[in-house]
């Protein structure tokens, strides 16, 4: 039974025209002969239909037909100028729409969610129009799954060099449509069956989801420069319109093969070696094989490890390799030297004293395997290149620690030194002469006195009258340098002597000392910061007790009651045609009057 379904308005106004141009001559169908889509897609297949003469005035039938085979072919959609059918209990029942492209002539059959089922149908489209005749073309329809990418695994063991093919690695792709494709290579050359050397097996799985998997083996036979070959094997598949290719990752296989010779070397230090280094020695061979067994001067291993090193340890050394599985035994020398640099000897040797202004010479070797430079230092300094130390007229800045160091310009920090005591011996010598005449007003002064000077000096301090002040109490030694101090009271001008002397000779110094005599300070009246007020204070008291005595003495006079004890009969008080003011004054004990006038002028009496 069909479904009927009512005709799209677009198709079936193609199918009106067709029939209203009554078409008489036969239909020509076109269809591409195939269709390429990828697994899941959706499918389009193009049916081009046309007739020579459409004159006629018939109707018409439009079918779509798949065929798997000639025993597997299905209507799976009808179509005339009233309705069109979708066939059901079809494979495409459910997954197939029919339309136009908008183009007159051309009907378009879409299949969704293309499956592998799909792969390889023809889909014929059958147009028959009344009183013209009828066409047909067909599609087939290919379907595409791409591949997973390709996984490599080479053998686990290595594989010994030898005349049979073995197994070295497989490769394996898996779920592609169709049927995927391996090719192996070997340092980019692809690698083909060869008898007796190469062997490649190729097996494919079909999965019950209808898609490949391939796997593929590589047999060969093993050389010895397969060591450092790569291998991989690439995929290659088919897509819609295009063939395409994948990759594994590279491998590499360990192979194993006798050794052919073996060398020996040592491998730290770099360079030359010395006593008290670390050395390690190495042996290889360029045989690759589980059976080696390597000894070092019949210490087990590839490596040997000596710490400290000294000459005794300079010698022959040789590795010995055994290749039992391969019958191979094989060695290999080197010879080791350990550098030396003996101690240090001078001579002479230990502390030395020397004369004051006399020559001193010394020398300084090393015993060395290697040729070396020799050069004195004091107090870090250089003094001198060479075996040789020579030094003229020595003084007592000569005096001090030489240090002799012995080099090896061949070997970094390779070295050895000793040391010299050089004492210097003879008479004082007083430092810092020019600094002798000092002037204090002090009592009591410090003199220093500076002497250099081996043995010890006796030293004594002295007065220009012959007094002693003080022997070497106070004195200490540093080194060569001697160091004396002295207190002395001073009460006036003075002239003391620093004497220093030992078995080689004397040194003095002499200190001229001028004594200033302090003055002493003139008493002052010490008023304190507050006196000055009082003073004022007092003084501004006094005057107003003046005034009020004043005045009251005017009072008492203008009353009358002052002057009467001696005598005095009457004040006479008058004006003057001069404006001036007299008092006569009588006294029992004279008669003469003394008149006064107000500018304090003495009158006589006849001018009254």
């Amino acid at each position: 039974m069909a479904v009927r379904d009512a005709a799209s308005p677009l198709l079936l106004g193609l199918l009106c025209l067709l029939h209203t141009w009554g078409a008489r001559a036969s239909v020509e169908v076109n269809m591409e002969d195939k269709v390429e889509v990828f697994l899941g897609d959706t499918a389009q297949i193009t049916c081009m239909f046309k007739s020579d003469d459409f004159g006629g005035s018939g109707g018409m039938t439009l079918e779509w037909y798949y065929i798997k085979s000639t025993k597997d072919t299905q209507r799976i959609y009808s179509q005339d100028s009233l309705q069109s059918t979708v066939d059901k209990n079809t494979p495409y029942s459910d997954r197939i729409t029919v339309g136009t492209t908008g183009t007159a002539g051309e009907v378009v059959l879409t299949i969704r969610d293309v499956q592998l089922s799909d792969d390889e149908v023809a889909f014929n489209c059958y147009v028959k129009i009344i009183g013209e005749g009828s066409g047909e073309g067909s599609t087939k329809l290919k379907v595409f799954k791409t591949p997973e990418d390709p996984t490599i695994q080479g053998v686990e063991q290595g594989i010994s060099v030898s005349d049979e093919v073995k197994r070295v690695a497989s490769c394996e792709v898996k779920n592609g449509y169709p049927k995927p494709k391996i090719t192996w290579y070997r340092d980019k050359m692809p690698l083909h069956n060869i008898p007796d050397a190469v062997k490649v097996d190729h097996r494919v799985t079909t999965q019950s989801s209808g898609l490949f998997s391939v796997n593929s083996d590589l047999d060969m036979k093993v050389e010895k420069k397969d060591k450092d070959a790569v291998f991989y094997c690439e995929v290659t598949f088919l897509v819609p319109g295009a063939e395409k290719m994948l990759e594994s990752n590279s491998i590499n296989i360990t192979v194993f093969y006798p050794p052919t010779s073996v060398n020996l070397w040592v491998e730290s230090p770099e360079g030359k070696v010395k006593e008290g280094d670390t050395v390690e020695f190495l042996c290889a061979s360029d045989g690759n094989s589980e059976s080696q067994y390597f000894t070092i001067n019949n210490n087990d291993g590839r490596s040997l490890k000596m710490e400290n090193v000294t000459r005794h340890n300079s010698g022959v050394y040789q590795c010995t390799v055994d290749d039992y599985e391969n019958s191979v035994n094989l060695s290999a020398n080197t010879t080791l030297f350990v550098n030396y640099l003996d101690e240090v000897v001078i001579k002479p040797t230990g502390s030395v004293s020397v004369d004051w202004k006399k020559e001193f010479s010394a020398t300084c070797n090393a015993l060395s395997s290697l040729s070396t430079s020799t050069t004195w230092f004091k107090d870090g300094k250089e003094v001198e290149k060479g075996h040789h130390l020579n030094l003229k007229a020595v003084t007592y800045d000569t005096a001090g620690t030489y240090v002799c160091v012995v080099t090896v310009p061949d070997i970094q920090a390779m070295q050895a030194n000793a040391s010299l005591q050089l004492t210097v011996q003879g008479p004082p010598e007083i430092i810092e002469k020019q600094l002798t005449e000092k002037e204090t007003n002090e009592r009591e002064l410090e003199l220093t006195c500076h002497i250099r000077s081996f043995p010890t000096p006796n030293i004594t301090w002295g007065t220009s009258n012959g007094k002693i002040i003080s022997s070497s109490n106070h004195m200490t030694d540093v080194g060569a340098k001697s160091v004396a101090k002295v207190q002395v009271n001073i009460t006036s001008n003075t002239t003391v002597f620093c004497n220093a002397s030992n078995e080689f000779g004397k040194d003095s110094v002499t200190y001229v000392i001028k004594f200033t005599k302090a003055e002493t300070p003139k008493p002052q009246e010490k008023v304190q910061k507050g006196s000055y007020g009082v003073i004022i204070a007092v003084i501004i008291i006094c005057i107003l007790l003046l005034a009020i005595l004043g005045s009251v003495l005017y009072f008492l006079y203008k009353k009358g009651k002052i002057c009467n004890r001696s005598g005095k009969k009457d004040f006479t008080k008058e004006k003057s045609s001069k404006d001036k003011i007299v008092v006569e004054m009588k006294s029992d004990n004279t008669e003469e009057a003394i008149l006064l006038g107000v500018n304090g002028e003495k009158q006589l009496p006849n001018d009254q």
